[in-house]
């Protein structure tokens, strides 16, 4: 495996330590600690997300025109890094929002380079386990992140503070690593011409995924929920991030294996998977909440999650050309994040109006009408035509 790949693998499995050890408490700090309501949660998540899109279709953009890698992605962690370690002094939920809008505009100036970085270091029929191998490296990071969480929870009970200011020490580490090991030298600048003949060159396989997979985002509310339906099922501040590792340890465990099963037999049929896998388990979340429900379902969405990110992925940089990649990335984050800012504040709205039922049966409708969707628009037996007629023409 190529050492940029092994190196970003290692940069976002530090981050990811850092990240997730604030992700499983960071729901019960705004609405336990500071008081605010769950659609103040909502507020915060789905701007947080809709700022990091609205930055990804620029730095994607840029990165191809100016034929640079290296100064995003590195100023994007560098940024993140500071955002959330000063978490540990936020005193109210606008302060907290202020941090998370900070912390996802680096993730928006780093993601799209990054992507195309990672598929300009491998050949296309190795692009699935590349992107599986450094899915997996950063969810083990989702792993040990909230371990961590947990251990410094039961040691020191409710130190939220404490934790945020403890995840600043592997966000900086994951810095120092991207500074030394990764390479990333000028690469051919692309030729632009007006937006409009962008939009074309893009493709009508690539415009398809979009359209599909934003409607899928719609019912793709923030992690935030699944922690606070944690909570209801009836564990402790403490247990929370333990049981929320069941979901990372399942999808670092297979996010490698099924990125390379994509390679050869392509993404489209594990996409639709995943799809079907979402709808499925939000409906199980919708129906109760018991402690072993709440672990089957976060079990379930780390199969979901494997199959899904990884892969997506893997098929933009199959059906764009190589030098529109990070500009091809940076729409789709931008159309991701869009979606993902209703999804989660009408979540927020849901939960807080009708209760966290009617929030997880909407969200697993959306789903499942999404995978209809990807069956019109995405069939399987296409995918390989759309792959190489891509780069035809």
């Amino acid at each position: 495996m190529p050492r940029n790949v092994v190196a970003l693998g290692f940069t976002s499995l530090l981050t990811d330590v850092s990240s997730e050890m604030i992700l499983p408490v960071l729901p019960l700090f705004v609405t336990g600690v500071l008081r605010a309501s769950v659609a103040s949660l909502g507020v915060i998540e789905g701007v947080a997300e809709c700022t990091s899109a609205l930055l990804r279709v620029g730095s994607g953009w840029l990165s191809d025109r100016v034929g640079r890698r290296k100064p995003f992605i590195l100023f994007g962690y560098g940024l993140s890094t500071v955002a959330k370690a000063t978490l540990a002094v936020a005193g109210t939920w606008p302060a907290v929002l202020g941090l998370r809008f900070a912390d996802r505009v680096g993730k928006g100036l780093r993601n799209p380079p990054r992507d195309a970085l990672i598929a300009d270091s491998v050949p296309r029929e190795r692009m699935g386990n590349a992107f599986g191998l450094h899915r997996a490296m950063d969810t083990l990071g989702a792993a040990i992140g909230p371990l961590a969480a947990f251990a410094i929870l039961t040691l020191r009970p409710e130190a939220f503070r404490l934790v945020f200011a403890v995840s600043a020490v592997p966000a900086v580490l994951a810095v120092v690593v991207l500074a030394l090991f990764v390479r990333a030298p000028r690469h051919l600048r692309a030729s632009f011409g007006t937006v409009h003949a962008e939009w074309r060159a893009l493709g009508g396989p690539f415009k398809r995924f979009l359209l599909v997979d934003g409607f899928f985002r719609l019912g793709f509310s923030s992690l935030a929920f699944i922690i606070l339906r944690t909570r209801e099922a009836g564990f402790s501040d403490a247990q929370v991030p333990l049981v929320y590792l069941v979901y990372n340890l399942v999808f670092a465990a297979l996010s490698w294996p099924i990125g390379r099963l994509s390679d050869r037999i392509g993404r489209r049929s594990l996409l639709l998977g995943a799809y079907v896998l979402y709808a499925a388990t939000y409906a199980l979340l919708a129906w109760q909440a018991t402690p072993l429900v709440v672990i089957v379902g976060l079990a379930a969405l780390g199969i979901h999650s494997a199959m899904l990110e990884g892969q997506q992925r893997s098929l933009i940089a199959d059906l764009v050309p190589a030098d529109r990649r990070a500009t091809a990335y940076g729409v789709y984050y931008t159309v991701v994040g869009l979606a993902l800012l209703p999804a989660s504040i009408v979540a927020g709205v849901l939960w807080d109006r009708f209760g966290a039922r009617t929030t997880f049966a909407v969200d697993g409708a959306l789903a499942l009408l999404a995978a209809v969707l990807f069956v019109v628009l995405l069939p399987a037996a296409g995918e390989w035509r759309d792959r190489h007629g891509a780069h035809a023409g």
